[in-house]
């Protein structure tokens, strides 16, 4: 059974940084496209960062140059580091699991975690 568990978030300042972790249990890790999107009330899940097998990683505009995302295949584990945070940075994150070249909405989810950015 795929298990993802998200954690990391919280409230944070304008500016601030905060790192979410997603650990995987039940998947073959390292063969995965492993991803974080994210939920603003209101909006539309959307794509914030991946990171394919290979190591490759794409970034949604929003966030290019303040996000970045890594995994550690011996942990099961991927990151998210958040930097320059700003308030419309405020969601629930998830993390995301699939196969490459198939549609995420297919993969595996975890229950989220809440990052909200405020002063």
């Amino acid at each position: 059974q795929v298990q993802l568990v998200e954690s990391g978030g919280g409230l944070v300042q304008p500016g601030g940084s905060l790192r979410l972790s997603c650990a995987a249990s039940g998947i073959i890790f390292r063969l995965y496209t492993m991803g974080w999107y994210r939920q603003a009330p209101g909006k539309q899940r959307e794509l914030v960062a991946a990171i394919t097998s290979g190591g490759s990683t794409n970034y949604a505009d929003s966030v290019k140059g303040r996000f970045t995302i890594s995994r550690d295949n011996a942990k099961k584990t991927m990151y998210l580091q958040m930097n320059m945070l700003k308030p419309e940075d405020t969601a629930v994150y998830y993390c995301n699991a699939h196969f490459g070249g198939r549609d995420p909405n297919f993969g595996s989810w975890g229950q989220g975690t809440q990052v909200t950015v405020s002063s």
